[in-house]
């Protein structure tokens, strides 16, 4: 058994087996559970139904340590962000968006992000490594004891989507475990409806997503055709857009009619805004069952890129919705905070990794 090990992310069969280790039985594993997630207690001597034996040998050999929070910003609409440590010289960022009956948590999963796509601050910082596990939910458990829970003891985070910083899916072996943890009744007891991973279009993993965690599932398109994702999702020379789209129809297969992919589509002045563009996406997306979330790009300082007008915004839109999607355009929340869409940017210090030694552990 090695020394501190870090609870935070073990789900459910992790923690069973950690305490099977310890010679406990495996009901052991749910109450520390309900201990860290659901009541956010971080001190073992707190957890009042272990006995204090076993307090006493989990604060030898484990721990559950959370990170700190180096600033904690609130937007003028209510959006919440907060910047957290993660090792010495690197920081990520978490964001907190309220709906009417809604509260989303944006969740990263990488220090910064390898995929360079070019309308996104995050890509234009650099890589430095994968996050734990345990650094992925412990961004559920800081925002969920910061934000508590409502006045009728609903919990105020409602949904939560892998859309931080990094590819989540180049991270699959941290991020399937703290899905995991999201979805567990003992745990955050979230639908798997409701809990969302975001990806630029990894193909391989996809399919291993699919295979390993049952959720929600959005592609970062924003380009029609080849040429333009070319330019703007360099991860398409690898995958190309016929390749996504039968990754997308095999994640579809056996769901519910219910079910859908979100399509995220960031809009461009005069880049991927035209009519013709919007023909084409219809045409692309006829055999997925699709929702389309247009999305006003957010600037960053260097960016060389505009955002569209709210009249190219609206013909885009009644295009694909003539045509018979359930279109949405996404409202900008946060941007006086740079937690819009696109402006998370944390603190990398080192691109220690480019993309190709990642995408070669998928083979």
């Amino acid at each position: 058994m090695s020394v501190g090990t870090a609870l935070f992310g073990l789900d459910r069969d992790g923690l069973t087996s950690f305490f099977h280790g310890l010679g406990e039985k495996p009901f052991r594993a749910q109450q520390l559970m309900q201990w860290i997630h659901q009541r956010g207690v971080a001190d073992f001597g707190h957890m009042t139904n272990l006995a204090k034996p076993l307090r006493g040998r989990l604060a030898e050999v484990a721990e559950i340590h959370p990170p700190e929070v180096l600033v904690d910003q609130c937007s003028a609409d209510g959006t919440r962000k907060w910047l957290l440590r993660v090792d010495g010289g690197n920081a990520i960022e978490t964001v907190f968006i309220p709906e009417h009956n809604r509260g989303t948590l944006c969740v990263s999963s990488q220090v910064g992000c390898a995929m360079a796509c070019t309308f996104c601050a995050t890509g234009h910082q650099g890589f430095n490594r994968n996050l734990t596990a345990a650094e992925i939910i412990a961004q559920v458990w800081v925002a969920n004891r910061a934000l508590g829970h409502s006045a009728d003891g609903e919990r105020i985070i409602s949904n939560v989507v892998l859309m931080g910083m990094g590819e989540p899916l180049l991270n699959l072996p941290a991020v399937v475990p703290a899905l995991n943890i999201m979805l567990d009744d003992m745990g955050y007891g979230l639908s798997k409806r409701r809990v969302t991973v975001s990806t630029s279009g990894i193909v391989p993993a996809i399919d291993r997503l699919k295979a390993q965690c049952d959720v929600a599932l959005a592609v970062s398109l924003h380009a029609p055709d080849d040429t333009l994702r070319d330019e703007l999702v360099p991860i398409n020379r690898k995958y190309p857009i016929a390749e996504l789209m039968a990754a997308c129809r095999r994640y579809m297969a056996g769901k519910s009619a219910r079910s859908h992919i979100t399509f995220e589509y960031v809009m461009l002045d005069g880049v991927n805004d035209s009519p013709a563009q919007a023909a084409r996406l219809a045409a692309l997306l006829t055999d997925v069952p699709a929702k389309i979330n247009l999305i006003p790009f957010n600037p960053f300082p260097g960016t060389s890129y505009r955002r569209s007008s709210a009249s190219a915004v609206a013909r885009f839109q009644e295009h694909l919705l003539n045509r018979g999607y359930i279109v949405t355009v996404r409202r900008t929340r946060g941007d006086d905070i740079d937690a819009a869409c696109g402006q998370l940017a944390g603190q990398v210090m080192n691109r220690l990794r480019r993309l190709e030694p990642l995408v070669a552990e998928l083979r």
